[in-house]
């Protein structure tokens, strides 16, 4: 965990229906699925699905108390996309790893998404035209998911932290990077003309503003003690 305290449930309720009020500002149908008690990290469906334009595959999370979250997404997906890959042992996979950035992905090899994960993941995309490439990042700390530190803010700009900056993997990228106060707001989302932003960034979001980008700030706080971020919380397609 974060180590930021225990989250307040009824702030958690009232930061998520914020959350999805704004995606339905950014003109998006929003989906909402009931509650499960049985899977308490279900609030982070991200984790459970890659989806693009094109293709949607299911993933299998590293964290075995979650693997019953596939399921109950593999029906909520099935009117989406009536043709879902899955991840397969001994792969692993969180949505979290998963960065697209125009037609290529990044994908993380973190605790939670493996070599195997990470290699069915990119020979499922490559029949639609993605290409993909894996990003190693097992030795930094403080980043649980790949996505903890990178985000995609249009085809050509990522939006990066300290530790992942520089790197090879992105040097076909303009980058824009965090300052090592600001990480959290890293875990940004490009919803059509709007990038929703994590509240308590003032630089970062400041520097999209002057870039040219609407912003939409939203309090995380609850969600960030879970270790969860704005991406975590949605499917997007």
């Amino acid at each position: 965990m974060a180590g930021l305290g225990a989250p307040d449930y009824e702030l958690a309720l009232k930061q998520h229906k914020a959350y999805c009020a704004a995606l339905t500002q950014c003109g998006l149908t929003v989906t909402r699925l009931e509650p499960d008690p049985n899977y308490p990290d279900s609030t982070f469906v991200e984790d459970t699905a890659i989806l693009t334009n094109h293709c949607a595959v299911l993933a299998r999370p590293g964290a075995p108390s979650r693997s019953g979250e596939v399921a109950s997404m593999r029906h909520a997906l099935a009117d989406f996309f009536p043709g879902l890959n899955s991840i397969e042992p001994p792969g692993t996979v969180d949505g979290g790893d998963v960065c697209q950035a125009g037609n290529h992905f990044f994908i993380g090899l973190s605790e939670r998404t493996n070599e195997a994960g990470a290699q069915q993941l990119a020979k499922l995309l490559a029949p639609f035209g993605y290409t993909s490439s894996s990003v190693d990042m097992r030795n930094i700390d403080g980043l649980l998911h790949l996505k903890s530190g990178l985000a995609s803010l249009d085809d050509n700009r990522l939006a990066i932290v300290e530790a992942l900056a520089g790197r090879g993997d992105f040097a076909a990228f303009d980058q824009l990077i965090l300052n090592s106060k600001e990480t959290y707001a890293a875990n940004c989302v490009r919803v059509n003309d709007h990038i929703l932003v994590a509240a308590g960034y003032p630089v970062f979001e400041r520097t999209l503003r002057e870039l040219g980008y609407q912003t939409i700030v939203l309090e995380m706080s609850e969600f960030q003690k879970m270790d969860g971020g704005l991406s975590c919380l949605s499917l997007r397609f």
